[in-house]
Order: C-alpha cells, then sequence, then structure tokens
C-alpha cells in the first residue's frame, strides 16, 4: 500500500440541541451541546473523522494550528503523534490532551477506512457486538415550550420509566449536587423502589463535602448500587468515602492518567475507573489504562464527555475490545435531539447500541446536518459550562456547602427545609 500522508485539517463547530437543558453540579447544558467536529483530509483521498467537546474560533482556531505538526505525517504513525502533540513536558504549557484525541478518531477512521477494516480491528477484534449503556438522569429545567422538567422524585421516576420503556435501560445513573443532599437521597431512593431489578449508580460532580458524601454513602448502603462516583474532591477524600461506607468508588475526574492511575494502584481509593475517550486521549491510551486494570483487578467503565455520533462510536469501538468491561457504559446521547452522522441518531436495543461494523469508526457525516448546526452555532454562540442561566451571579462550589439558594426560583421547598446536615435529613425516606 502506497504510503498516506495528511494533508489538512478541517474544524467545524456545531450545536446540537437537547432534549432541555441539564443541570449539574458545575452548571448546566444549556439546552443544547457545543461539539467540534474535526476533519483530517489525505492525500489518498481518505477524510477520517474527530470530535471534541467546546469549540468556537479560539478551538477552531487552536485545531487548525495542529496543521504544522501533522501535515506530511502518516496518520498510522499515532505514537509518534502522540509526543508531537501532547508530550508531557510540553503539555505542562500547552495541554492539548482532548484535541489529541480528535486527531486521533480521525486517524483511527482513516486507517481502519485504508484497510478496509472497522476500527475495532485494529485493537485486537471486538469481544462483544453491543456495548450496554445506563440511562444518565438528570435535573431538567424546562424545554421552550414549557415540557420535560424534572426537578421532583415523581418526575424523575416517570423520566427513568419513559426512558426504560424506550430504550431497555437496566441501570440508572443520577447526575446530582444540584439541590441538597437530603433532597437527592430522597429521589435516588425513589429511584431505586421504582425499579426493583435495576442498578443504580450517583454522582454528584465530586460537590459533597467528605461529611456529606459518608452520610449519603451510607444511607444508600442497602440499595443496588454500581458504584458512588466522585463523591467528593481527590483521591484522600475518595478514599476516606470507601473506608467509611464500603461503597465502590467511581471516578472520571481524578484517575484520568497514568500517573494518577499508578497513584490509586499504590493508594487504594478508586474502584471502578471511567475511561473517557476524550479526557485520556485516545481510544489506545484508554486500552493501556484498562490493561493496567485488568492486571490490577481494578474494575473499568466507558465514560461520556457529552458525545456526538462521532465520539459515540469511538466509545463503542473501545468497549467493543475491553475483555475487562464489567459495567455498562455512560452516554448522554440519549438527551440529544438529533445528530450530525448519516442516518441520525444510534438506536439503543434492550439498553445497548450496536458497535458499528463499517470501515474505521464506521460512521458518515450528515453535510447537511453539519451545516445546519454550524449554522445554529453561528447564532446562537456558546455557553459557559459552569454558569447556569437561570441563576445569575451563582458560581459553583467544591465542596458545596450552600446548597440551598433562596434566590433560586427552581429549588423545591423540601430542599430548605433539609437544609440542616445529619440525623434524619440522611436517613431512609
Amino acid at each position: 500500500m502506497k504510503p498516506i500522508r495528511i494533508t489538512a485539517i478541517r474544524p467545524t463547530t456545531v450545536t446540537v440541541p437537547l432534549e432541555a437543558p441539564l443541570r449539574h453540579a458545575n452548571g448546566c447544558h444549556w439546552g443544547r451541546f457545543v461539539r467540534t467536529v474535526v476533519e483530517v483530509d489525505t492525500d489518498a483521498g481518505i477524510t477520517g473523522l474527530g470530535e471534541m467537546g467546546g469549540g468556537g474560533e479560539s478551538a477552531e482556531a487552536a485545531i487548525k494550528a495542529l496543521e504544522s505538526y501533522l501535515v506530511g505525517t502518516s496518520p498510522f504513525d499515532l505514537e509518534r503523534q502522540r509526543f508531537m502533540l501532547a508530550n508531557p513536558t510540553a503539555s505542562l504549557y500547552n495541554n492539548r490532551t482532548q484535541m489529541l484525541a480528535a486527531i486521533e478518531f480521525a486517524c483511527i477512521d482513516i486507517m481502519g477506512k485504508a484497510l478496509g477494516v472497522p476500527a475495532y480491528q485494529l485493537f485486537g477484534g471486538k469481544l462483544r457486538d453491543s456495548v450496554p449503556f445506563a440511562s444518565y438522569l438528570f435535573f431538567r429545567y424546562p424545554d421552550q415550550a414549557g415540557g420535560h422538567e424534572v426537578r421532583s422524585a415523581e418526575q424523575l421516576v416517570a423520566n427513568a420509566l419513559a426512558l426504560k420503556a424506550r430504550h431497555g435501560f437496566k441501570s440508572h445513573k443520577l447526575k446530582g449536587g444540584v439541590f441538597a443532599p437530603a433532597y437527592e437521597l430522597a429521589c435516588y431512593r425513589a429511584l431505586a423502589a421504582a425499579l426493583p431489578g435495576d442498578t443504580f449508580r450517583y454522582d454528584p460532580n465530586c460537590a459533597l463535602p467528605l461529611e456529606d458524601a459518608v452520610r449519603f454513602g451510607r444511607a444508600i448502603a442497602d440499595l443496588d448500587n454500581d458504584y458512588f462516583e466522585d463523591p467528593t474532591w481527590g483521591l484522600n477524600g475518595n478514599r476516606q468515602v470507601r473506608a467509611a461506607t464500603g461503597l465502590r468508588i467511581a471516578t472520571n475526574t481524578v484517575v484520568v492518567n497514568f500517573e494518577q492511575l499508578a497513584s490509586n494502584i499504590r493508594d487504594h481509593a478508586i474502584d471502578v475507573i471511567l475511561l473517557d475517550t476524550t479526557f485520556w486521549g485516545g481510544i489506545r491510551p484508554c486500552i493501556k489504562a484498562a490493561g493496567v486494570c485488568e492486571t490490577m483487578q481494578i474494575s473499568i467503565a466507558v465514560h461520556s464527555s457529552g458525545e456526538l455520533g462521532i465520539q459515540l462510536a469511538s466509545m463503542l469501538h473501545l468497549g467493543a475490545v475491553l475483555p475487562n468491561l464489567s459495567y455498562s457504559a455512560d452516554a448522554h446521547y440519549h438527551h440529544l435531539c438529533d445528530d450530525v452522522i448519516v442516518g441520525g441518531k444510534m438506536a439503543y436495543t434492550d439498553g445497548a447500541i450496536r458497535v458499528p461494523d463499517g470501515p474505521g469508526l464506521g460512521v458518515a457525516l450528515d453535510r447537511d446536518k453539519l451545516g445546519q448546526y454550524a449554522e445554529l452555532y453561528k447564532a446562537m454562540g456558546g455557553y459557559p459550562y459552569d454558569k447556569d442561566p437561570r441563576r445569575p451571579g451563582w458560581v459553583p462550589l467544591v465542596p458545596n456547602t450552600s446548597w440551598a439558594d433562596p434566590h433560586d426560583a427552581s429549588i423545591p421547598d423540601i430542599v430548605t427545609a433539609n437544609r440542616g446536615r445529619g440525623g434524619k435529613a440522611y436517613g431512609t425516606p
């Protein structure tokens, strides 16, 4: 085969609508995701597809600047590429990990297309035809028509039941850290009561103070939890929660590189490493990390960072090849109203999505959709992930020690009633 060389990199920022604004401990997704689609062209006429979070002129300029490193190089030279773009020492001054991931996705897509094989064949072949997913449940603001609101336990349960009926989810993840812990505890237990036989996971995005995390963990210990995700900040904080509650602790924040993984192995704090193909810098680093975890008997799962179909394909190919994938994956995907890939959104069947079998990542761009959502981004612009559009002046706290904001009209009365810590507020409702 004639050597293939990279000739150009083309970034396009898009914004794709969500069913409703999604609330989290650090702010809000404002009713849409902003993503950058990255196309890598070659002299063989093959274009590879990548994707990363965020976008806009500065993000596109940063991606475009990588041409000076990559034009003329081979898309097959992924290990050399890693040091070109994200050298550990240089990255202290210019962290390019997520850009590296987007470029890696595109190069793997090129490799698969050039060889006529799906990406999973480049990593040893698939062990499963589909990857199971958990539902991803958020407290949500109403959409523009006034629907899709989720703030009460009843609304949360109704949303979870509807998603299970539609997509077949058997595991359910609640994104917390929005309301007071006592209120979210009641909501979480309501989910467990409404979905017997399923499993559950709770993720307050590290916002709980250590004491609250311990109280919350002890109050859910009787449920069928997959794990307690990022209950508090830092390896040492999570180590203390693990010791005090006996729950399995998961993270996608405090173990996202190999140095942190080594620290966790040396002094155990995290039981489940949530491998994110963007945060770790691509599919290959995730596979390497999964191999370490397999050796050390540390569990893994596949994490979501707000994907469209291109990154979802990277997650599916990753999930297909991991022998030690013991938990269902995360995905924001079911919250999206549309996608930029040909055929529209990928479908869930019995709570799982089939791994694409086409060459490379197995997805293609819908040029009309790409143009439509690029124009929508130009019209709407971006949004700050760490702000909440309905709470002017609010800033996220880690740890959050002031849950009830009297100026936040969306907070239910029970939150104000349960501001106190300890006692019945953390007991079983």
